[in-house]
């Protein structure tokens, strides 16, 4: 594809999640400066500016754009100085757009070959900024803590307390988190949890593969 379209690309997306009720204009700024087909295999590249779920390999998707922009909504990031972890680097593509989005990036992946993947996507488009692991997104990554966000990209039925425990003073963790009849994307901070949007996510998987 052309390089002229990648911009055109963002940008119509991002006026198809204004119209979808995303209201955050930093947030659809960020996504209309990522190319979301750059991150999709060639077969799925025409499908970019769908409102869908796609896969990515190895038994995961990407999120559908109106989740992750909803997500990032809720973060509240500043690009001057915020610290975000995010949980389930997939692709890459919500990695790429947090770069917008957040001072400091990290992002940790526990399938190897996935991370491998969008490490090397990254480096092709030049996102230097995220920092990027191959480890138990269950655990987090203390060393670098505390967070101003953290982001997880798969539902849990029991929030982590390694990532809590993470979080700065007046932190927000974006989890999806399921129980048997429903499956909701909560925050939580320091002072307690809301409930937001109805989702759907892969589940959040301890270990490493």
């Amino acid at each position: 594809m052309e390089k002229s379209r990648d911009i055109s690309g963002g940008r119509l997306l991002a006026q198809d999640l204004r119209r979808l009720g995303i209201k955050d204009e930093k947030v659809l700024a960020a996504i209309g400066r990522v190319p979301r087909y750059e991150f999709l295999a060639r077969s799925l590249a025409e499908r970019a500016r769908d409102n869908d779920a796609l896969p990515i390999g190895h038994g995961q998707t990407t999120s559908q754009p109106w989740v992750i922009a909803r997500m990032l909504e809720l973060a509240q990031l500043d690009s001057k100085s915020s610290k975000v972890l995010e949980i389930g680097t997939g692709c890459g593509y919500q990695t790429a757009i947090l770069t917008h989005l957040a001072k400091e990036v990290y992002s940790l992946e526990r399938i190897g070959q996935l991370l491998s993947e969008a490490r090397k996507k990254l480096k092709e488009l030049s996102y230097t900024k995220p920092r990027m692991a191959h480890r138990d997104g269950m655990k987090g990554l203390p060393e670098a803590m505390p967070y101003d966000a953290i982001i997880v990209c798969a539902a849990a039925r029991q929030v982590p307390q390694a990532l809590l425990d993470q979080l700065a003073p007046g932190g927000r963790l974006i989890i999806p988190q399921n129980s048997d009849d429903a499956e909701k994307l909560m925050v939580y901070t320091n002072e307690g949890q809301s409930e937001h949007d109805d989702v759907m996510f892969v589940p959040l998987i301890e270990g490493l593969s």
